[in-house]
């Protein structure tokens, strides 16, 4: 339901917890999510009206289907400073660490001049991040986003 503000959060460097990686299916979804939330001592964001009622203080209901308008509304509530931070992976929302060397030369997708750059790698995922055009477009959405 909210994936792509998930991915968004996670470039922001929030610790963010995806429904996605719970069994699907599940008839207790809403009410694990829920315990999760306040076991856990997170935020729920849903589209859901009802589970953010049920939710509480511990739930916020996003009212937009636009990742930009959702990103500016928990912004705007002071949930979030809005900028990409390249310190956790995007899939998994593990914790990046610095690249050692093999790992960028071993990435077939590293950019061929590394010079100027900075590299994260995931140990879960085995991913290389730099700031790169999709970092730098992402960037640049948010600052187009919250200039207006």
């Amino acid at each position: 339901m909210l994936g792509t503000l998930t991915r968004y959060l996670r470039f922001m460097g929030y610790d963010t917890m995806s429904a996605n990686s719970l069994s699907r299916g599940s008839s207790r979804e809403d009410t694990l999510l829920l315990e999760i939330a306040v076991r856990d001592d997170r935020l729920l964001l849903t589209r859901d009206r009802e589970l953010a009622r049920r939710g509480g203080e511990q739930a916020v209901y996003i009212a937009s289907e636009e990742v930009m308008a959702q990103i500016r509304q928990i912004a705007d509530l002071g949930l979030i400073e809005p900028e990409i931070r390249m310190s956790r992976c995007s899939l998994c929302n593990t914790r990046l660490r610095p690249a050692t060397l093999r790992e960028i030369r071993e990435a077939r997708y590293a950019p061929r001049s590394t010079r100027g750059k900075e590299f994260s790698w995931c140990p879960m995922c085995r991913k290389l991040y730099w700031m790169g055009s999709h970092g730098t477009s992402l960037e640049r959405r948010l600052k187009e986003s919250f200039s207006s």
